[in-house]
Parts: C-alpha cells; structure tokens; sequence
C-alpha cells in the first residue's frame, strides 16, 4: 500500500516533467524500458539491492545501462534518484502508473487480448472496434498469446473480462453435461 502511494507520487512527478518538455509519451517508452531491463536482469537487481555494494558502484552500473538503453535525462536522472533512496525495485510499478496516467490524459483504455496464436492485424483492428463500441472509449490493445485457451479471445479491460476462449466454452459445456 505505501508502495503503490510512493509508486505513484514518482509516476505523478513524471507526467508533470513530461508534459512541462513535452516529450511525455517518449518518458513514458522510456520509464517502460528501464522497468523492463530492471525486470528481466537478476545481475542488476542483485548488483543494486546488495548493501555491500557501494553506493557509487550501483550509480556507475546504472548510468552504463540507462546509456545503453539510450535513456534521456529526465529518465537516467530518475533511476539514480531511486537508485539513491533505495526504491529503484520500484520502477516496475511506477512504469505501469505512469502509462496509466498517460493514457487517461488522451481518454484512452488499454485493452489486455490474449489469443492461442497470434493473429492477423485486421482481425486486431476489428476486435478494436468492437471494444471501442462496447466501452465508448478509445482502446489500445496489448496483445499476449496463451495456447492454453486453444483459441478465441479473452478481452480484459480494468475488471472487466470479455472471454470467448474455446477453453471456456468447452467447460462450461461441461459443467452443463456433469451433474454436481
């Protein structure tokens, strides 16, 4: 809880910095990369979250990677700053509150579909439409692919979940031929 209130405060700060340069959705790609890499790299988290590592070290490592990444200013400025309170494991969560809070300055939804199999980009685009028919916002998709649903779609926006998956329907099938 206090977490996600900290999160928040950094993401808020953020989007301030962004719209004051301008540059928002391009901090928000570049927030999103860092938590990426913060993510999928144990090294770095272990390298940043020893203590016996020296303060200066971690900044070293971190200003090579936000280089590598090709990250602007504001952004490496950002992870040294975390890097200096001992909150960069919160980058991950700040990301995901930032994007959000981009997307509801356009009125924008984002619309999580997940598919057996990837799909064709006009099936992508009609499945947009729709969504946008039935919520009256403008959506984005994020697109991820499970084979364990066999096939259809599951459509998750907020809390709210459109699922027509070939494993939901065969259990419901199921649940309809089996007594209890």
């Amino acid at each position: 809880m206090i977490a996600a209130h900290i999160s928040r405060r950094y993401a808020r700060a953020l989007l301030e910095l962004g719209t004051e340069n301008g540059n928002l959705d391009a901090l928000v790609d570049e927030v999103a990369r860092m938590a990426a890499a913060w993510h999928e790299s144990a090294e770095l988290r272990a390298v940043v979250e020893t203590p016996t590592v020296s303060l200066d070290v971690k900044k070293t490592i971190l200003r090579e990677v936000t280089a590598k990444l090709a990250l602007g200013t504001v952004t490496a400025n950002t992870v040294l700053i975390l890097t200096d309170r001992r909150r960069l494991r919160l980058i991950g969560e700040i990301s995901q509150f930032l994007r959000e809070m981009n997307d509801a300055r356009k009125g924008l939804v984002r619309a999580e579909v997940t598919t057996a199999v990837p799909l064709s980009d006009a099936f992508y685009s009609r499945l947009k439409e729709q969504l946008e028919r039935l919520t009256g916002k403008h959506v984005a998709l994020d697109k991820k692919h499970d084979p364990a649903i066999l096939g259809g779609v599951v459509a998750r926006i907020g809390d709210q979940v459109f699922d027509s998956s070939i494993r939901t329907r065969l259990q419901s099938l199921k649940n309809a031929l089996l007594p209890n």
